[in-house]
């Protein structure tokens, strides 16, 4: 069985929507690393062996510049191929320094599940639903600027940025189980205007392709 994993209850609520009888378990692990980490952590100690894979979902911030030929836009689907934790490191007023491996042993990169990549990217084509891959990067507060964004996009060529993924990813590879991420833009990472934002509709969007993805993976266990 899997586990729908998300950090927030608005985002939990647009999946159960969508879900209906879906036979999965489902966590909802607070904002941010720390929360995330302590309850996903706490959840897999006690049922672990219950579960077969993790499909976290939620909402994201698009970066406009990263670097790339391919950017995501408002409202659209994103799936991580990889997680980072974008500003683990030293800090300066327009850089971000990853501490040097030869120094400290710290995992800054996680890779996702190729497997479940794939069958969520063949599900969401089948159903007519568009979608990037990319990077995602986790971040302890979101950036809200511009310049900001750029700058971790294009450090680390991100397609978005989130609060809990790179501790979702972590915590998967310490228990051995297959991480998918997938998220809805809610807004683009510029200099900070709630106005723009799409959260409520990403929400929903983010919960009816989880849904989507989980229920054929159900199908076919």
């Amino acid at each position: 069985m899997y586990l729908a994993l998300a950090a927030t209850e608005m985002e939990m609520r647009a999946f159960e929507k969508a879900a209906g009888n879906i036979d999965c378990h489902r966590l909802v692990t607070g904002l941010g690393l720390v929360e995330t980490t302590l309850s996903l952590t706490g959840w897999l100690r006690d049922h672990g062996e219950e579960v077969a894979g993790v499909v976290h979902f939620g909402v994201a911030g698009a970066y406009l510049h990263n670097g790339t030929a391919q950017t995501a836009q408002l409202l659209e689907l994103c799936l991580a191929t990889h997680e980072v934790l974008g500003d683990l490191g030293v800090c300066l007023e327009d850089a971000v320094e990853e501490f040097s491996a030869d120094i400290l042993q710290v995992k800054h990169h996680f890779v996702l599940d190729e497997r479940l990549l794939a069958r969520a990217e063949k599900t969401l084509s089948q159903a007519g639903l568009s979608s990037k891959k990319g990077r995602f990067i986790t971040v302890q507060c979101v950036s809200g600027t511009e310049k900001r964004g750029n700058l971790l996009g294009r450090k680390f060529t991100g397609l978005c940025e989130n609060m809990e993924g790179a501790a979702v990813a972590r915590v998967c590879d310490h228990f051995s189980l297959p991480c998918l991420e997938i998220r809805c833009v809610s807004n683009l990472v510029e200099d900070r205007n709630p106005d723009n934002w799409q959260l409520k509709k990403a929400c929903r969007k983010a919960g009816d392709a989880a849904a989507l993805i989980l229920r054929a993976l159900t199908a076919s266990a």
